[in-house]
């Protein structure tokens, strides 16, 4: 199945604990997609990217749905995440802020990833 799948799967998180089953979604999606062998970038903005900082993950929290720290950590380790340039701004979350491994890149960055031949990019 994976040979018909993407090579590389873009995945924009644009909820937090606002939209709690939109959030968890995301990152269910692009934590299964790296389980299962996906080239995997994770893009963080809006709410989500409060998830770049260390123990947010953790403390989310949403019935029946796989802890936000442990997806997050799938993601991190076989993949991408990135913090969108603007909305860390927005929020006072610098380079220095983010857990290891995340990094902060803007919109030309997500349009390259997404536009990439064999990508498929999916917004949440």
């Amino acid at each position: 199945m994976l040979g018909s799948m993407a090579r590389t799967l873009v995945v924009k998180a644009t909820a937090g604990a606002d939209s709690p089953e939109r959030c968890a979604q995301a990152f269910t999606v692009a934590a299964t997609a790296a389980a299962a062998g996906v080239d995997v970038s994770l893009w963080l903005t809006g709410e989500s990217t409060w998830f770049a900082l260390p123990g947010r993950a953790q403390e989310f929290e949403l019935p029946h749905s796989a802890p936000l720290g442990e997806l997050l950590h799938v993601i991190l380790t076989t993949g991408k995440v990135t913090a969108c340039t603007q909305c860390a701004a927005r929020r006072d979350i610098g380079p220095g802020d983010v857990i290891p491994g995340v990094r902060i890149a803007g919109a030309a960055v997500f349009v390259e990833e997404a536009m990439a031949e064999g990508a498929q990019a999916l917004v949440y």
